[in-house]
């Protein structure tokens, strides 16, 4: 009788803990602690994840980050790019360009239409940069690079380099894993992408003249509307 009125008092005396945490911690504190002591813990203290109780309210499950994440700062407007592209964009970067603003490191429109122009706005760049094309047909397409462009004796770069168009509708081609063809610049010409002698995105040393091909690098169809296309303006955007 004595002992079950001890437990009753500490049953009472025990605050009631209830910590709502996101899937990423949730799952950073499963890789920090033993899954069954971390399992005995959740229970103890009723720690519930935002997916279980969005799923007990009958409410979808979304893993995705917060809608505000994806509506980057850029220091300056683009003439390239509508509002809901950029979030689009936005949504396929690199995690570790998330948070920063995006800043306007080279124009056509403002620094001309010249490969070399290009290489010596990218000195000094330490973050991925987007490419974005708009050519004469008016379709707007591009590539994420995992690093600043730069002349090189062989392709570079990482997984993280993905080609994209917005022509039909948006669409974003990411590493398949079939060959390391990413990058790769000298002073005649800009590539993304390889495989069986075709580039997925060419630029000549003008930045004038550019060609798209399927490439097994990133499984992508032609990105504009045809094969040969001629260019309209390009803009280049660092994070930073």
């Amino acid at each position: 009788m004595f002992s079950r009125r001890v437990n009753d008092q500490e049953k009472r005396l025990t605050p009631k803990y209830t910590c709502v945490v996101s899937l990423t911690e949730y799952h950073r504190r499963i890789d920090a602690l033993n899954s069954e002591d971390l399992r005995s813990l959740c229970k103890r203290l009723q720690i519930t994840t935002k997916e279980e109780v969005n799923s007990k309210h009958g409410m979808p499950i979304k893993t995705e980050l917060e809608p505000d994440t994806f509506k980057p700062n850029l220091r300056e407007p683009s003439d390239l790019l509508e509002a809901d592209q950029i979030e689009k964009l936005a949504r396929n970067l690199p995690p570790r360009t998330i948070g920063y603003p995006w800043t306007l490191a080279f124009g056509t429109s403002k620094h001309g239409m010249s490969i070399k122009t290009l290489y010596r706005a990218m000195q000094g760049q330490d973050t991925p940069v987007l490419m974005v094309i708009k050519d004469s047909d008016g379709q707007v397409f591009g590539a994420l690079a995992s690093e600043p462009f730069k002349v090189s004796d062989g392709f570079y770069g990482t997984g993280e380099t993905f080609l994209f168009t917005f022509n039909p509708e948006f669409e974003v081609y990411k590493w398949t894993g079939d060959n390391m063809f990413f990058i790769k610049g000298d002073m005649d010409s800009l590539a993304f992408g390889g495989g069986s002698g075709e580039f997925g995105l060419w630029l000549d040393g003008d930045l004038y003249h550019g060609r798209s091909h399927s490439c097994k690098t990133f499984g992508n169809p032609m990105l504009s509307k045809k094969e040969d296309f001629y260019v309209q303006d390009i803009e280049v955007w660092a994070f930073e």
